[in-house]
Formats: C-alpha cells, structure tokens, sequence
C-alpha cells in the first residue's frame, strides 16, 4: 500500500505590528535619554579646566580631561577641599540621624497601627497623612519660629526635627502596608510557645520586615540628604551647612567655577546613587510587598 506525502504549504502570516508597544518603547528611550543627558554632561564639564567649560560653541567632549577638581575637593588641606569635606560630613551626619530616629520611631508606630484596634485609630492614621496635603514651604515660617523659640537655629537639631516630621508620614504608611501583609499567625504561634508580644515582634516580625525598614531608611536619606530650603533657612553658620547650600559657594558675584560645581555635584550624586544600587532589590520587594494585599 503506497503512502503518498503531500507538502502542504501554508501562508506566512504577519504580525501586526504593535504601535502601542513601540510607543512605550520610544517614550522609555526618551526618558532615558532625559535623565542620563544632564549626568553625562555633568561629568564631562567636571573633567574640563575652567577655559574649556567656558568656551563657545561648548565643548562636547573634553580633548585635555583633567581629575584637579576632584583631587582639589578631596584635598583637606586646601580651603575648597576643607570646606567641601565639612559640608559633606554634615549633610551625612543630619541624613544619619534622621534616618535612625525616624525609623527608630515609625516601626512602632506603623506596627501599633497594623496590629492593634483603638478608639481613633483611622483618624489618627489618616491624620498623620494630611502634611504630605500640603507643600513643604507652607511650614517654613511656622517651624523657624518655632526653632527660633527653642533655641535650635544655626543647630543640627532644628534640620533633624523638621526632616523628621516630612517623613514620618511616608515612611508610617509604607510600614503599616508591609506590616498589613505579614500573617498574624505567626505572631500567635510565637505566643503560644511562650515568647511575649515584644519577643514575637523582635524576632518573628523584624525580620520579615527588613526590606520595608530598609526602603523606608532609603526614603528618609535621600529626602535629608537632598534638601535645601529649610537648611538654607535655618543655617548661617559656615561650620554648620549641609552640602545642597554650601556648593553654592561655587558662585561667587563674578565668575562660576563650573568645572568645580559640576564636580562636587557629581560628589553629592555619589551616595545616594550607590546606596539605592546597593539595596535596590529590598526597595523594589518592599514597594511591592507594601502595596499588595495579600
């Protein structure tokens, strides 16, 4: 019995293309472009001399790239050097401490939140929420009369108390999600095998929550580290400025040291850049964790 194979040929059909897909495509590359045009410059301007920055038409790429301004800022024995490596230690020293207190104050207050039941509870909860309503330098003159009566000008102490109260709310309300989504149960277990209710948090619930700690420490850093108007407010001291108002030293009333800004910018860019590639994937776990009900 013969078999006889036939070959069949089918039509190739084409794909319609997706617009939308490349469209985000496009829009993606944009915003890409966007944000690492202005880095890019930032860093080719830092590397050229004072001449070169100057020139017009600008000079793209830089034909005698120099490392001085780095060296000069990193020198501390030179007075640029002195006075960037204070500001920077004092930016470090306020974002420190306000990032431990305020964690030190929101993982109780987002668990009290999560966990127990009161009279008020939603109020309070969503009242702590109402400052984010309403734009930062709306409290700038209430808080410098209060610093002011409190004796907390020219201090540390008035950045650290007023940085604090911009990021409670946020980092409280990230918390209690990554707290929401935690089983109780394993609290209850805790229990039951003898461990009181500050153990079971300690041990069971800490742990579980380390990513949405974490994110909540990159949150409250970066706020501090990056502000400027109520440092530029509450600072006149030399000693006592934060990096965001002491670059500004770079502008003097009649020439800019371009080369010299660019560079301790990029300097100011550096830790904020390597603590969120160091600890991206808590920050990433925490905001989604945070935002899903489980």
């Amino acid at each position: 019995m013969a078999v006889i194979s036939e070959n069949v040929i089918r039509p190739v059909v084409k794909k319609p293309i997706d617009w939308w897909r490349w469209a985000g495509r496009a829009f993606l590359t944009f915003l890409l472009l966007f944000t690492v045009l202005p880095m890019a410059w930032m860093v080719l301007t830092s590397v050229k001399s004072q001449f070169a920055a100057m020139q017009y038409p600008p000079q793209w790429w830089p034909t005698e790239p120099t490392l001085n301004n780095y060296f000069k800022l990193l020198d501390p024995n030179s007075r640029v050097g002195s006075e960037f490596l204070r500001y920077f230690w004092n930016s470090f020293y306020v974002s420190l401490l306000t990032t431990i207190l305020g964690v030190v104050v929101a993982v109780p207050a987002a668990y009290a939140f999560s966990r127990f039941r009161f009279p008020g509870r939603n109020f309070m909860f969503f009242a702590v929420l109402v400052r984010n309503m309403f734009p930062a330098v709306v409290f700038l003159m209430p808080l410098f009369l209060l610093m002011r009566w409190m004796g907390l000008i020219n201090t540390h102490g008035s950045l650290i108390l007023t940085y604090l109260t911009f990021g409670l709310p946020l980092s409280i309300w990230l918390l209690k999600g990554f707290y929401d989504n935690i089983p109780i149960q394993l609290e209850q277990a805790a229990r039951i095998d003898g461990a009181t209710r500050f153990q079971a948090f300690l041990l069971i619930v800490m742990p579980l929550s380390t990513p949405g700690i974490i994110a909540t420490s990159i949150f409250s850093f970066i706020g501090a580290w990056n502000e400027y108007v109520y440092a530029y407010t509450f600072l006149s001291r030399d000693s006592q400025m934060t990096l965001p108002v002491g670059i500004q030293r770079f502008f003097t009333e009649f020439a800019t040291d371009w080369p010299g800004l660019m560079a301790a910018t990029f300097m100011m860019s550096v830790p904020v850049v390597v603590l969120f590639l160091v600890l991206q994937k808590y920050f990433v776990r925490a905001l989604t964790e945070g935002a899903v009900k489980h």
